[in-house]
C-alpha cells in the first residue's frame, strides 16, 4: 500500500510539473535568448631567473628573451563568432633589481601580427619580491583581430644584465572569455 501511495504522488507530481513548464510558453520569442557563457582558462606563464638575461658563454647581455606559444583555440569558428570580450589578467612576481617590458605579440598563422599590447613590471630586490599586476581588455574590432591569431609571442626586455644578476620574474596569467550564442 505504501509503494502505492509513493508511485500515485510520484505521477501527479511528475504531471504537475510537465504542466507547469510548458503552460503560458511563447515560443515566438525563442530567437531572442542568448546564451552568455563567461569561460576563464590559464593563458601564459614564464619563470626567468637573472641569469637567463646573461650569455656567460659569450659574455654578453641579453637583453630581450623571447617565448611563443601556440593558442589554437582560437581556431574553432564557432568560439570566433561567439567571442565578444577577453579580459587577460597578468600577475608578474619580480626579485630582479631591473624594470621589465613585456610585450604580448599575437600572430597569424602566416606570422602576420594581428594584435600586440605591452605591459611593464616594477623592479624587486632580492629580499623583496614586488608584484605588478595588469589588466587588458580586448573588445570591438581588436578581438577579430585576437581570434585571427593562432600564437603568442612573449618578448621581455630588460634595460641592462651582467653576470651577476640576481633574482626571478614570473609570469601567472589568465584570459576571461566572453561568448554569446
Amino acid at each position: 500500500m505504501r509503494k502505492l501511495f509513493q508511485v500515485t504522488c510520484l505521477g501527479i507530481f511528475a504531471f504537475a510539473l510537465l504542466i507547469s513548464c510548458v503552460k503560458d510558453t511563447n515560443f515566438d520569442n525563442a530567437e531572442e535568448i542568448a546564451i552568455t557563457p563567461v569561460v576563464e582558462a590559464n593563458f601564459v606563464f614564464f619563470n626567468f631567473n637573472g641569469s637567463d638575461f646573461f650569455d656567460s658563454q659569450n659574455n654578453i647581455p641579453r637583453l630581450v628573451v623571447r617565448d611563443t606559444t601556440e593558442i589554437k583555440f582560437f581556431d574553432d569558428g564557432g568560439f570566433q563568432d561567439g567571442l565578444k570580450r577577453v579580459e587577460f589578467f597578468f600577475k608578474y612576481t619580480n626579485s630582479i633589481p631591473r624594470n621589465f617590458d613585456v610585450t604580448y605579440r599575437f600572430l597569424s598563422a602566416v606570422n602576420d601580427t594581428t594584435l600586440t599590447f605591452q605591459n611593464s613590471v616594477n623592479a624587486g630586490t632580492n629580499i623583496n619580491e614586488v608584484i605588478t599586476e595588469s589588466t587588458r581588455n580586448i573588445e570591438g574590432a581588436e578581438v577579430t583581430n585576437l581570434t585571427m591569431s593562432n600564437k603568442v609571442v612573449v618578448i621581455v626586455t630588460i634595460p641592462s644584465a651582467d653576470q651577476n644578476l640576481a633574482g626571478a620574474l614570473k609570469l601567472q596569467s589568465k584570459g576571461t572569455f566572453y561568448l554569446e550564442f
